[in-house]
């Protein structure tokens, strides 16, 4: 079953099974990390849960990350689609410090809804909020995701996980729901390698996913010039429809005149059964509510833009 935004259960769990992590261990592993991604992995001891995007030397994202610690381990929590190519740049340089990357076997969970938290507190003898949004113990380590309802993410051994799970006894729903809750929440899921966009599309600044005080890091110098040169002219929006089948192609157009042209690129979807449509793209930052907009596909679905949590002007 995948429903709609409005058919949630009250309160359910979503297995992570399209969800991914890197691991950084050894006596480098912040220092290392600290010089190759956007986020100031320095603040992490404090912040406990850190947005975050890992960008080549030209400032293209490879891909978008929640970083936290878990067992004296970083982790670059992430769409599976681009683990491999981040693992890859990652390891590249990490030959030249104490530090040990490698994908990492833990396994995660997701629980949500309004009772989501009543329901953990049951089983959990402390649980993270908006102050310190990570929890561990020995075997787990709890995430709070701040959105309209409550978001925890349970991390740990698959049979810990299971467990804590089990003695929930709440509804599941599908692993795709999640793409609906990040789409709906303004969370880049950036699930290609292709390398086509600088943070700021991806709106990592209004997450603040991007340190602009840090020293230098991989991509820096793109990034820095998107900000302070005002060069970036796309940003990333989310927007509805409904249809009638399930479309074989996603992509956007935008009336001009009489025609109708390409407006932007589709970096994830999710279709209800019902046939709502949540589409997450990058279009010009300028587009505004009465852009009309529209589905490529002979079913012409209209689509309109959603409110975002966050805000992009000045960014």
């Amino acid at each position: 079953m995948k429903p709609s935004l409005t058919a949630l259960p009250h309160t359910f769990t979503i297995p992570l099974t399209q969800v991914q992590a890197i691991s950084l261990s050894g006596e480098e592993q912040v220092k290392y990390l600290q010089g190759q991604v956007t986020c100031d992995v320095e603040t992490l001891p404090n912040a406990k849960l850190l947005y975050g995007a890992h960008c080549t030397a030209k400032g293209k994202v490879l891909s978008c990350f929640r970083l936290f610690e878990h067992q004296q381990s970083l982790l670059l929590l992430q769409p599976a689609e681009t683990l491999a190519s981040s693992l890859k740049e990652l390891q590249k340089f990490g030959v030249f410090a104490k530090v040990t990357i490698e994908k990492s076997p833990l396994s995660f969970t997701a629980v949500c809804g309004q009772k989501a938290t009543d329901s953990l507190a049951k089983h959990c003898t402390s649980l993270p909020d908006e102050s310190c949004p990570v929890v561990s113990n020995d075997q787990l380590s709890i995430l709070y995701i701040a959105s309209k309802s409550p978001r925890y993410i349970v991390a740990g051994k698959s049979d810990d996980v299971s467990a804590l799970i089990l003695a929930l006894d709440l509804p599941a729903v599908s692993s795709e729901v999640w793409s609906l809750l990040e789409i709906t929440n303004g969370i880049p899921l950036l699930k290609n390698t292709e390398q086509e966009y600088v943070p700021q599309m991806l709106n990592m600044q209004a997450i603040n996913g991007i340190s602009f005080t840090k020293g230098c890091y991989l991509g820096q110098e793109t990034v820095a010039r998107m900000q302070y040169l005002g060069r970036n002219k796309k940003a990333m929006f989310t927007l509805k429809g409904e249809v009638h089948e399930q479309p074989e192609h996603i992509a956007i157009e935008k009336q001009l005149g009489e025609n109708w042209r390409k407006a932007g690129d589709v970096i994830s979807h999710y279709t209800a059964d019902t046939g709502e449509l949540y589409v997450q793209a990058i279009l010009a930052s300028d587009t505004e509510e009465q852009t009309n907009l529209r589905l490529k596909s002979p079913q012409a679905c209209v689509l309109s833009l959603m409110a975002l949590p966050y805000t992009l002007e000045n960014q």
